[in-house]
């Protein structure tokens, strides 16, 4: 057995581990998973692209082919019912031939309503996990998403098993070869559509299989955190300034997540770039099990408000301005969030099994985790720093406004803003940085 087998069967052991306690502790039989199926475009023939339901792609890496289950107990060799139609308009699945066949008792359907020959006679004590109710429905399935169900696998979800880690080791490492390729685009002049398309070539992912879409900004682009418009038209030399970049990749359903900041010449902004890496650096030095990710979200708010001060932007104190929201114009989305089977990975704002939530701080409502960082967890770490129109104006206009450099923050408007983002694992001796250990 190869060793990514091995780790691949240490990780099943770990997901029927989990599945025998909740089937356990909700007096439930098992668990009927679903990979999904296609969504048609209203008043068309066509669908919208296949997602894979994050709760079976756990399970295996298949993950373009809707009408998939696994019957799931914990005990039993874990059965997929794959389906293969005969269909002469579109592609069908290959039949299974990769490092975890072995590990499943595997059926083919032909048709999608086959699944009914397969569930078993108790599957009113089967819980339905996926996003088609009316489909566990019509095939008798009696309890459909169970809350607690959801809770647990979610809470647990945040401790990647080895073999997890090293889907993830490989989605950074394919991802920042196309960081890469994206700055060497920007720097020979290309517009936002044709990096976007040369760090396509370099994954070798297109917009399907991307776990989301690319941001490419150039200029005061970067000051929109979700800019996906991705211009035709290329920016004169003498008019290119910045270029910011978040793209991932996926391996085996695992995504990474990495942002970078370029400037096209040197000078104050590409200074401002490399004093936020040296910053983020120094947060993700800052991770210890036991420590809460919103405390670490905070002290990186301190970190950017002495950033701000040091570069004579604004001309208060760290607290005050903290206090006062200022950082917040400055930075305002969170630290950070949980990554794994899906982006934004589930479960965290849990703070037990149970799903007990807690909320993001209300003076930082777009912190996505809350939960106590620990052994085994991965995190996203993307510290900003921008000049965002729409939260600099209210500044302007207020009290804290008279404090600020109007000046320089003028000077750069132009350049958008910045964010640096690396993928960590927390190890119980350290941090593993998998993006910059990837060579980024």
């Amino acid at each position: 057995m190869s060793s990514y087998s091995q780790l691949f069967a240490q990780h099943l052991d770990t997901l029927q581990q989990r599945t025998r306690d909740i089937l356990q502790q909700q007096g439930l039989s098992g668990l009927a998973i679903h990979s999904g199926q296609t969504h048609r475009i209203f008043l068309d023939d066509q669908d919208y692209p296949f997602k894979v339901n994050p709760h079976f792609k756990a399970w295996l890496p298949v993950l373009d082919n809707p009408h998939c289950w696994l019957l799931v107990d914990g005990v039993s060799k874990p059965v997929l019912l794959f389906y293969r139609p005969v269909d002469f308009w579109h592609k069908v699945a290959d039949l299974p031939n990769a490092f975890w066949v072995d590990f499943f008792d595997i059926r083919f359907l032909t048709k999608p309503e086959q699944v009914a020959d397969h569930l078993p006679a108790d599957k009113q004590e089967w819980a339905y996990l996926g996003g088609h109710l009316e489909v566990a429905q019509l095939v008798g399935l009696g309890q459909p998403n169970p809350e607690a169900v959801l809770n647990y696998l979610h809470y647990h979800r945040a401790y990647k098993t080895p073999y997890e880690l090293e889907c993830l080791r490989d989605a950074n490492r394919i991802g920042v070869r196309g960081h890469i390729a994206a700055k060497d685009s920007f720097m020979a002049g290309a517009s936002e559509f044709e990096i976007n398309l040369a760090y396509m070539k370099a994954v070798g992912q297109g917009a399907n299989e991307a776990p989301y879409g690319n941001i490419v900004a150039i200029n005061r682009n970067a000051a929109i955190l979700h800019y996906t418009h991705l211009s035709t038209q290329r920016v004169p030399d003498a008019e290119r300034h910045s270029f910011l970049i978040d793209a991932g990749a996926d391996y085996h359903g695992y995504a990474s997540d990495i942002t970078r900041t370029w400037a096209w010449r040197r000078g104050e902004f590409a200074d401002l770039i490399a004093a936020l890496d040296a910053q983020q650096q120094e947060i993700i030095a800052e991770i210890k099990p036991g420590r809460r990710y919103s405390e670490l979200h905070l002290q990186m708010h301190h970190r950017l408000a002495r950033l701000l001060q040091a570069t004579e932007l604004v001309d208060m104190s760290v607290d005050e301005m903290i206090h006062t929201g200022v950082t917040n114009v400055f930075f305002p989305h969170g630290l950070g969030h949980f990554l794994g089977l899906q982006v934004h990975d589930a479960g965290g704002f849990m703070q037990d099994e149970r799903g007990t939530h807690l909320a993001a701080p209300e003076q930082f409502p777009y912190l996505r985790c809350t939960r106590v960082m620990e052994v085994g967890q991965v995190f996203t770490i993307e510290p900003g720093l921008y000049f965002i129109d729409s939260l600099l104006e209210p500044l302007r206009r207020g009290e804290q406004g008279k404090r600020v450099n109007w000046n320089k923050v003028e000077a750069l408007r132009p350049f958008g803003g910045i964010r640096i983002e690396d993928n960590v694992v927390l190890h119980g001796d350290g941090v593993e940085n998998l993006t910059r250990q990837a060579g980024l």
